[in-house]
């Protein structure tokens, strides 16, 4: 068991001990803010103090005479108002490091407690090419998913498309009329956007265009079977270019369930609502009101227009009752812009009215609750901000049209193929663009996960291409460097296996143990948080401290015992560093 998982199961015992009804699941342990306090830091005691009315250093104290943790920490210090700090003994750090040697984990657990959560990402249009804007949810949902599976949960992706809609009524128009097939065939997503934009338009100057979009989409929603061959086409090659940038991306779905699945439950979906009085009509519509939460009181969802019709909300809602009808999940997470956090916030409100006695509760971004005899399920909006131009602008080309996805990963790769043959212009041509396409990619993620997933980031290739500061290809290069010592190992004699006993006396390779030992915390508080950031920051500072332990700790050039103690962190460190970039969706190459 890794040292903070003793620690914290001995603290919960010494307070059960003490304090028999305190939640158990408040008393953790998490690492130190400031390395001079100690490796790890406990604050539950201050929290546990205050309803039963005790002093928290009384309480501190009187814990701390109940726990023992002599094997693992020097002496426990009681600081400020009753933190409790820890500082691992050298035994505890090397034991650790050599349970990871010998394979037993890698810093983290899987989890003894594993859910079924529901990641909702990406959600492009069909017909319409996927832009700048789907980066941010695909890479952030692609990473939470890994994150989850990676702690040993079970996940399910759904990739939400919107195949269903106004839109198509006027597609259908272009697609009879003004269809080019050479250029269906040669881009059939740029092809079915110049459809759009034409009868977008015209529809709002010809008011016989727009009859003729309405009476095609009527005879589509009813059934027409020339209409429906043709949606289906359109969906079939958009499928087909999307799933190319997911290849590119290695981004994979479980599930791609378009709107139009859930058309044929709205009908009873809203006949319900409006029979239980959750729906009421609101000028000649049929309306949630949300009365009783003071966030939404005028903020009442609509559910079906004053002309039949359905919306995005109504199909959400009949998204969550397939979900949860089908998969039974603990958790559900929607990774969307932030302009979308009025609409779920009314969602998952509606839902939990609908759902009056399910499983519902709250999460720190959307808020349900509901009691339940069985365990709850958490609904969660994981919002972000937007990409901005260095201008500070919304990212745009410079004539001023949406970026196209593709067109982004291929400059990516381009300009990452020019540093990489500046850098390196003997390597064949195969192998210049193999780089080229990690180091591109992994360096477009990166960028995007590295911020706080709420605030706006500037996009900047000079940034995010660069072989220094934090970014994907300085990580990409501490793995590969690291994978440079062991070929040069290779070729010397007498080398140990890297299970060999473990030293720990300079303070660069104590520093380096103990940022390895916080990688499996890193992990879950970026799981419970949804801050891939985290991870990212994380890894960063490990290469610094990498950098540091190899140029003060000669490895090769140490003598026997030395070399083979640090052969054993130089490969726990690539490890680490490898299964956090994977985390993250980024690969790795073992020579750049």
């Amino acid at each position: 068991m890794l040292p903070h998982k003793q620690i914290e199961q001995r603290l919960q015992q010494a307070v059960r001990t003490v304090l028999p009804d305190a939640d158990q699941a408040t008393v953790l342990v998490r690492p130190c803010p400031d390395a001079k306090f100690g490796d790890y830091q406990s604050a539950a005691l201050m929290a546990l103090a205050k309803p039963h009315k005790l002093n928290p250093r009384q309480l501190a104290n009187e814990v701390l005479a109940k726990l023992d943790v002599r094997d693992v920490c020097e002496p426990v210090e009681i600081a400020g108002a009753g933190f409790l700090n820890f500082r691992l003994k050298n035994s505890a750090l090397v034991a650790a490091l050599a349970a990871a040697a010998r394979g037993k984990h890698l810093f983290f657990a899987k989890t003894t407690q594993p859910r079924i959560v529901v990641v909702d990402f990406s959600s492009p249009n069909v017909a319409k090419p996927m832009h700048v804007g789907h980066i941010r949810s695909t890479i952030l949902g692609d990473c939470l998913a890994r994150v989850l599976r990676l702690l040993g949960h079970r996940v399910i992706t759904d990739n939400h498309l919107g195949d269903w809609g106004t839109q198509f009524g006027m597609l259908l128009v272009g697609w009879k009329r003004d269809l080019d097939a050479a250029a269906l065939q040669a881009d059939p997503l740029a092809e079915m956007e110049r459809l759009y934009k034409k009868l977008s338009a015209e529809c709002q100057e010809n008011p016989a265009t727009l009859e003729a979009a309405k009476q095609e989409l009527v005879k589509l929603q009813g059934g027409d079977a020339e209409n429906l061959r043709i949606w289906r086409e359109m969906i079939a090659l958009s499928q087909a270019q999307f799933n190319t940038i997911y290849a590119r991306l290695g981004v994979k779905f479980d599930h791609t369930f378009g709107e139009s699945f859930y058309n044929p439950r709205l009908p009873a979906l809203v006949e319900e609502l409006a029979a239980r009085g959750i729906a009421r009509e609101s000028e000649g519509a049929l309306v949630v009101f949300f009365d009783d939460i003071a966030p939404l009181k005028k903020q009442p969802a609509l559910i079906r227009k004053s002309d039949g019709g359905f919306n995005y909300t109504t199909t959400d809602l009949a998204t969550l009752a397939h979900r949860l009808e089908t998969w039974q999940p603990d958790e559900i997470i929607y990774v969307t812009d932030g302009r979308q956090q009025l609409h779920f916030q009314q969602i998952f409100a509606a839902f939990r009215k609908w759902q009056s006695g399910s499983r519902v509760r709250e999460n720190a971004d959307c808020a349900l609750t509901s009691a339940a005899t069985r365990p709850e399920m958490k609904l969660a909006h994981v919002w972000f901000g937007s990409i901005l131009g260095e201008d500070g602008k919304p990212f745009k080309t410079r004539s001023g049209e949406t970026v196209k996805l593709a067109d982004l990963l291929d400059e990516a790769e381009e300009r990452a193929f020019q540093a990489v043959s500046e850098k390196n212009p003997d390597l064949a041509e195969s192998g210049r663009r193999e780089v080229a396409r990690v180091v591109g990619i992994g360096a477009v993620k990166y960028a995007d996960l590295l911020p706080n997933r709420q605030s706006d980031y500037v996009f900047s290739w000079d940034k995010m291409l660069a072989l220094n500061g934090n970014t994907a290809p300085y990580l990409q290069y501490a793995y590969a460097r690291i994978m440079s010592i062991f070929r040069k190992a290779a070729g010397t004699s007498n080398i140990e296996h890297r299970t060999s006993n473990i030293e720990l006396s300079a303070p660069e390779e104590i520093a380096l143990a103990r940022q390895l030992l916080n990688f499996g915390l890193v992990l879950e508080a970026a799981a419970a948080e949804y801050r891939p950031n985290f991870i990212c920051n994380y890894l960063y500072d490990l290469a610094g401290l990498f950098a540091r332990f190899y140029e003060s700790c000669p490895v090769l050039k140490a003598d026997k015992a030395s070399r083979a103690s640090r052969l054993v962190l130089c490969d726990l460190t690539a490890r680490v560093l490898k299964q956090g970039l994977d985390a993250l969706g980024i690969e790795c190459l073992e020579r750049m």
